[in-house]
């Protein structure tokens, strides 16, 4: 069965770091770009990063450079965002979702969806 799960969510003081993971199961992410989406309340769905296949793109929201790191170990079939110096306005679900090779900025591009975890910044 194909399978991400997300994991590493929580709630945060502003100014805080969580790192997310994406794990994989029921297929190899080594022939898939990793991006990440994320979704706050009563707002759309927004891109927030990817990173390609190998590693070799890889690509950021304006909103989050410079604050957020994408990676990933294939060896652990897994991908991870992680997000520093955490603003009120990083709050959301965050997503994981994969595509073949490259990164897309169309959702529909992409094949396979974790089912979100939830990140809370708040004082």
């Amino acid at each position: 069965q194909v399978q991400l799960v997300e994991s590493g969510g929580g709630l945060v003081q502003p100014g805080g770091s969580l790192k997310l993971s994406c794990a994989a199961s029921g297929f190899t992410l080594d022939y898939y770009a990793i991006a990440w989406f994320r979704q706050a309340p009563g707002k759309e769905r927004e891109g927030v990063s990817c990173i390609s296949r190998f590693g070799g793109t890889i690509y950021y929201a304006d909103s989050v450079k410079g604050r957020f790191t994408v990676s990933r170990d294939n060896a652990k079939n897994a991908g991870y965002l992680q997000i520093d110096s955490l603003k009120p306005e990083d709050t959301a679900v965050y997503y994981c979702a994969t595509r073949r090779v490259y990164c897309s900025d169309s959702q529909r591009q992409y094949d396979y969806w974790g089912q979100g975890t939830q990140v809370t910044v708040s004082s």
